[in-house]
């Protein structure tokens, strides 16, 4: 069955076209699930880090959040503040500063640092 479907509505004289409606529908569905397969998906992971984190752990931190970055994910890096630490925010802030510039792959930082109740955090994506 064939149907009468306006193409193009503002064109002067309105543009009609007669075809299969539904199977019009269904095309313009695939093209679209086809499109949105192929778009690039980012998938965001997290670190945590507190200011007591030692040396070796932030070692092993640095190089998982490496493998992420080369696998095109983005980081976000957080530092937890507990209890008194909170009241030394400077320090945290330093030590996220310094883990981000530890970090051997080339990236580039999509969000400054931001403070959060918990604590501070920032967001690195792979350049």
């Amino acid at each position: 069955m064939l149907d009468l479907v306006e193409i193009s509505p503002k064109a002067v004289p309105p543009v009609c076209k007669i075809m299969d409606f539904g199977k019009f529908q269904y095309q313009k569905s695939k093209e679209e699930r086809q499109n949105k397969s192929k778009q690039k998906k980012f998938e965001t992971k997290g670190i945590r880090l507190s200011v007591r984190t030692d040396e070796h752990d932030l070692n092993f931190k640095k190089d998982q959040t490496e493998k992420f970055l080369t696998k095109g994910n983005k980081v976000k890096i957080e530092i937890i503040l507990k209890g008194r630490e909170k009241a030394h925010g400077d320090l945290a802030r330093q030590n996220l500063i310094e883990f981000v510039k530890s970090i051997s792959v080339p990236n580039k930082i999509e969000q400054e640092i931001k403070r959060f109740p918990g604590g501070f955090n920032i967001i690195i994506t792979s350049q």
